[in-house]
């Protein structure tokens, strides 16, 4: 079966490979990319989708959307994690395509109205663009299939505080209206992302699949994987942003836990996600939140066969 996706993006190293694996599978037809600012600034987070869009032969629109988070001031970007560029400092050469007028709100407005029920919006940055979506049209959790995100950290330590993850924390307000709305919000944070590392002979098999794309990946990853053994004794990194494209392939490779989630706003512990599972509490503070799927374990084998075959 085939699944309809717009994806929400601030690519971001681990963006490019998800964007490639979504492009490559033939379970999924990206209808859009819609991006955001969080691994890098929005301008360059838009024009590096374009130009993935043109290393991939892809047509299809991209649209720049929001540039700050919905309260607060400007981030100051990951850099250190993905780069200058975004891509590892690679700095491949920019594509001349031009962006899709509409804002990346609106167009997530236009294609749910144009195509009700069939879409899953999976969003693997902050959620400033769903957020205003919803503020555009109220009756979006009714036109969209589902929202996927790849962001926060239920039963485990965030990655930029003690309790909040990067995604979630860049734009917590915004993901507050984003778990409090009526649709099915199925979460991949860093209860299922940390579990997986990658190491470089994965990323030698998706360049021996692929030359081009599966090599640019192989080539960017290099800064990324430097990043993340700091402090460890192997060589690895994370591709936390494909998980959710991964689980629409083939949900069987997840286990998922429903519950009651909350996304905090306070100073001391903005972005954090806490979730309480089904029947764990009487509170009718957790009773009246929304409930969403929460993924807390992938099998790793079945999923990295997934990642190289598709490449």
């Amino acid at each position: 079966m085939s699944h309809k996706i717009i994806l929400d993006t601030d690519p971001g190293i681990d963006d490019a490979m998800a964007i490639f694996f979504a492009f490559q599978s033939p379970d999924i037809d990206v209808l859009g990319l819609t991006t955001v600012y969080g691994n890098v600034p929005v301008e360059m987070a838009a024009q590096n989708a374009l130009t993935l869009c043109e290393m991939a032969g892809v047509d299809i629109p991209v649209c720049k959307g929001v540039g700050m988070p919905w309260v607060g001031p400007q981030s100051k970007y990951a850099h250190f994690v993905h780069g200058n560029d975004g891509f590892g400092d690679v700095c491949p050469e920019p594509s001349k395509r031009e962006l899709d007028p509409r804002s990346s709100a609106q167009f997530i407005v236009d294609m749910a109205r144009q195509y009700p029920g069939e879409i899953t919006v999976v969003a693997i940055g902050p959620l400033g663009n769903l957020a205003l979506a919803l503020r555009l049209e109220p009756e979006l959790p009714k036109l969209l299939k589902g929202v996927s995100i790849m962001g926060g950290a239920a039963f485990v330590p965030g990655n930029v505080t003690p309790v909040a993850e990067a995604n979630i924390w860049n734009d917590a307000y915004a993901a507050e209206i984003v778990f409090a709305a009526d649709w099915n919000l199925t979460m991949f944070g860093l209860d299922v992302t940390m579990t997986v590392p990658f190491e470089p002979a994965f990323l030698e098999s998706l360049r021996e699949n692929n030359a081009k794309l599966g090599g640019f990946v192989h080539d960017a990853a290099q800064f990324y994987m430097d990043f993340y053994s700091q402090n460890r004794e192997d060589r690895v990194c994370f591709f936390h942003d494909a998980m959710p494209i991964a689980h629409l392939v083939d949900p069987s490779l997840f286990e998922i836990v429903r519950g009651h989630a909350r996304v905090s706003t306070d100073p001391l512990n903005i972005g954090q996600t806490s979730v309480a599972p089904e029947n764990t509490t009487a509170s009718p503070d957790w009773l009246g939140a929304q409930q969403i799927d929460v993924a807390v374990k992938v099998d790793k084998e079945r999923l990295t066969k997934l990642y190289i075959d598709t490449y």
